[in-house]
């Protein structure tokens, strides 16, 4: 019998960002709707006059991007790399980025499906709360993809795991760009942080790749992982495998049951 693994802090810490991510979007979402049906008016103007929401929110992400900028331990292995002090000589040379050639591509898209929405919000389609709820989905979204399925990962980069991840460190870049249609000092604030901190892991990666390499930095290979998601990942395909197979079951057992 296999023995499972126990969540890693790391992943505690990513199950915990899960959480409250859903509950200020499924809040926002609540807000916007109740907002929409009885005014006219901009949900902005409504957060503006619950200073403490807003605050508590934009203060809130500003601390985890500017954490990014230093080492931590509870951050994933997949946004550590970068660091020197996070690169453990392979004793190999050859630099291998094995989802490098997908980066441009994730980029093409990102850029084509946010600027569709951007030109609804330009027609009036769309309005800023409308941006603002696909800006807290989309850090809904940063999350699933780590803990439970990556369509990047899958379709595109063909990456081994976050740890190995390419483009880490764009996640807050990607979950901010709805907010450049939002002209706010605090949702522009937020915006700027973020390419600051894509800026910085991109400058990071032409000077040092190795740092970001399997084959070259020893970080980032599986005996060395403080983060152990593919373990967590794995016991939950097997839990739905399992009730899958359980669901088969019953359903054969109550045909049987009819046809008597």
């Amino acid at each position: 019998m296999k023995r499972k693994t126990r969540l890693t802090a790391v992943s505690v810490y990513h199950y915990f960002r899960l959480v409250y991510r859903s509950v200020l979007f499924l809040v926002l979402l609540v807000m916007y709707i109740i907002h929409r049906s009885n005014s006219n008016g901009q949900i902005l103007d409504l957060l503006e006059k619950m200073p403490f929401l807003l605050t508590f929110t934009c203060v809130l992400y500003a601390v985890e991007m500017v954490f990014r900028f230093f080492p931590s331990r509870l951050e994933s292995p997949g946004c550590q790399k970068q660091f020197a002090r996070n690169y453990i000589k392979s004793g190999e040379v050859e630099i291998a980025i094995q989802d490098n050639n997908g980066t441009l591509l994730v980029l093409l898209i990102w850029i084509g499906m946010n600027a569709a929405l951007g030109a609804f919000y330009m027609l009036g389609i769309f309005d800023d709360g409308i941006m603002l709820l696909l800006s807290c989905a989309y850090s809904v979204c940063d999350m699933i993809c780590i803990l439970f399925f990556c369509p990047f990962q899958t379709w595109l980069l063909k990456n081994k795991c976050c740890s190995t991840c390419r483009i880490y460190n764009w996640d807050y870049a990607m979950m901010f760009t709805p907010l450049f249609f939002v002209m706010k000092p605090y949702t522009w604030g937020l915006l700027l942080l973020s390419v600051a901190l894509l800026i910085r892991w991109e400058i990071t990666f032409y000077l040092h790749p190795e740092r970001f390499s399997e084959q070259t930095n020893d970080y980032l290979r599986c005996r060395n992982c403080t983060e152990k998601l593919c373990a967590h990942k794995k016991q939950l395909q097997t839990l739905w495998e399992q009730i899958a197979e359980y669901t088969a079951k019953r359903k054969k057992q109550l045909q049987k049951q009819l046809d008597k």
